[in-house]
């Protein structure tokens, strides 16, 4: 018996070593690697107290918070957690940049052309192209069952669980009707948008459609898969989510795929290009932040590098409005069109109202006909149908229609979806556009302050 107990004991402790040294190994590196890089985004590109981004984005990670995080004076950061430092740059234009393989020399000799300046001052234009809204209340609207339910989405209630909205703006009818910001915020302020990104990426992708240099229904040009199997992937597997690369975006183990792209990799889309098939394209819904950085390379190639950096301003951003907006490219130069974009709340809501206007803006289709409805139709392999082409959707399961994410609101809602609970919804039968930034841990119940909205609308 005595020498059973020792044995069980020695295994134990084996398994004790073990399970410390895998997270010793394996976590640093993913830590690190995201403190640098959250620091210097919100430092650099959003202007924020590096105490304040300790107290909010870094509680995501225990311990993160009190790591070692430098702000430099020559607009880097490093992080050090336990062996591990890693290290972002930033770069006037193009935001921050996590480092990997490649070395900083080599990053910043990069010949990049950025987008020119930005074409208006919008304090004296009138909403949506600019800033100046009017104090006029539409008599159809409850406005202070507006104000209560955008004021409750400000209401922390646990100080354990910090709701940490930083805005909401809600548009109605094309007009602003409900505006909020958080202390130390503003209609100015930039905001992390994550993975809200590539709902960007659809448009860009719709843009080049529009412009017939793509075709989302022909194999995704990529030279690496015109010999295998892959070869029968189009853009719209992509765009779907459904391109059957084997892929796992599990955000909390650190040796998944995300992780190993955003944190290990300089080329976020070569990663994930070069996994391997595992379902039929087409067939089987995986959520991919690789996917869209496969798309974010297919981009690039098809403008080509002279106009690449200027697309996104040029084409999307300046022409409805979206002045502060900017996207962040890893160390190879592609964009993170998965996850690095910020713009500012009403950015974000003249964005949603693209899509409300079917892709239109001021007269001018930006988006080709026919695309904000192919958007929002469910991918085949969405088995509820909640996901569309790079949106997601409450539309339900197909013989359930209860069956969806909220069903307390209409099924023809849409929205683009970041980490932290950023979110940009679209109700078309309401004519609404609903926005909500922040930095929420912990959940945030944006089917309330959506219900609470539309209670104050017109039936």
């Amino acid at each position: 018996m005595k020498r059973f107990f020792k044995i069980f004991l020695l295994t134990l402790l084996g398994f004790i070593l073990a399970a410390f040294a895998y997270i010793l190994i394996t976590f640093p590196p993913v830590m690190a690697g995201m403190a640098a890089k959250t620091m210097c985004s919100c430092v650099f590109v959003t202007g924020r107290d590096p105490q304040s981004v300790r107290d909010k984005e870094l509680q995501v990670f225990p311990g993160l918070s009190s790591s070692t995080i430098l702000v430099h004076e020559d607009s880097t950061v490093t992080a050090t957690v336990f062996w591990k430092t890693s290290k972002a740059i930033f770069r006037k234009g193009l935001g921050c940049t996590l480092l990997a393989q490649r070395s900083e020399e080599d990053v910043r000799a990069q010949q990049i052309v950025i987008a020119g300046t930005v074409p208006t001052n919008q304090d004296s234009i009138a909403w949506p192209a600019g800033n100046v809204t009017t104090d006029s209340i539409l008599p159809e609207i409850n406005n202070d069952m507006v104000r209560a339910a955008i004021d409750e989405a400000f209401f922390e209630t646990d100080p354990e669980r910090p709701l940490n909205t930083h805005a909401v703006v809600v548009v109605y009818n094309n007009s602003i009707i409900g505006e909020r910001y958080a202390k130390g915020f503003d209609e100015n302020s930039r905001l992390m948008g994550w993975s809200m990104t590539k709902s960007i990426t659809n448009a860009l992708l719709g843009i080049l459609v529009q412009e017939g240099k793509l075709d989302i229904q022909q194999p995704a040009p990529v030279s690496e898969w015109k010999d295998d199997n892959r070869s029968k992937i189009t853009l719209s597997h992509l765009l779907q989510a459904s391109s059957g690369l084997a892929w796992s975006e599990s955000y909390f183990s650190p040796t998944a795929d995300f992780h190993q792209m955003f944190i290990k990799s300089d080329d976020k889309g070569g990663y994930a290009l070069s996994k391997k098939l595992k379902h039929e394209p087409g067939t089987h819904f995986q959520y991919s932040s690789g996917t869209t950085n496969i798309l974010s390379k297919i981009i690039r190639q098809t403008v080509g590098d002279s106009a690449y950096y200027q697309f996104p301003y040029q084409k999307l951003f300046y022409k409805i409005g979206m002045n502060h907006a900017i996207m962040e490219p890893d160390a190879s130069g592609s964009f993170v069109a998965s996850s690095y974009s910020f713009a500012t709340a009403r950015d974000w809501a003249r964005f949603g109202l693209l899509f409300l206007n079917d892709g239109v803006w001021n007269g001018e289709r930006i988006l080709p006909e026919g695309w904000v409805k192919y958007s929002v139709t469910p991918a085949p392999g969405a088995e509820i149908g909640q996901y569309g082409a790079h949106w997601w959707l409450n539309a339900g399961d197909r013989a359930n229609t209860p069956v969806r994410k909220f069903p307390d609101l209409p099924t023809d809602a849409y929205w683009a979806d970041g980490f932290e609970e950023q979110t940009v919804m679209i109700i078309p039968s309401k004519q609404l556009v609903i926005v909500r930034l922040g930095v929420s841990h912990h959940g945030f119940d944006f089917s309330k302050l959506a219900r609470g909205i539309i209670a104050a609308l017109p039936n």
